[in-house]
């Protein structure tokens, strides 16, 4: 397995947005994974958010017209992801702060189906306060996008590859 990571972090494409000084490489990559984590996290905040009472002028029903740009930004930090996983692969695999962050992203994602299909898909939505189960849902949606940004900002920190500097950042 290390074998193979280690060949996909050795190709062309990794070692040109690994070390290239085009714009269009790393930066460019992690400029576009900044985006669409923004996008995500944003929207899904924004959803959250609205569930638990903010904004109580816009109509619940609206709100949940910003699932598909959620998911567009879902999509855009998938393949930007990969991108920066493979660049590193032989690292990201044995760091634990990736898999939290992971599970963290994982979570986020159950959550937010599980509000469109239980908070939307219920024949009330608009005619009563949203259910105590939504709220939750909602809360714990928040939490897991905090934990998975903090850990995604973590992976440049701490565990393996990071080299300690007597100066610090």
């Amino acid at each position: 397995m290390m074998q193979f990571l280690a060949a996909i972090e050795q190709s062309g494409f990794s070692v040109w947005v690994r070390e290239s000084n085009s714009l269009l490489a790393y930066p460019g990559v992690l400029f576009l994974h900044t985006l669409g984590m923004g996008v995500v996290a944003g929207i899904s905040g924004l959803i959250a958010l609205r569930i638990l009472g903010c904004a109580r002028e816009v109509p619940l029903a609206d709100v949940r017209k910003m699932y598909p740009y959620m998911w567009a930004g879902f999509i855009l930090n998938t393949f930007t992801g990969i991108v920066l996983f493979v660049i590193d692969a032989t690292t990201k695999i044995i760091d634990p702060v990736f898999y939290i962050k992971l599970a963290f992203i994982a979570a986020a994602l159950l959550l937010m189906h599980r509000i469109d299909r239980e908070v939307f898909g219920d024949p009330h939505l608009g005619k009563r306060p949203v259910q105590m189960n939504g709220r939750i849902l909602a809360f714990a949606t928040i939490v897991c996008w905090t934990g998975a940004i903090t850990a995604g900002r973590l992976l440049a920190y701490v565990g393996p590859g990071v080299i300690a500097t007597s100066g610090g950042k």
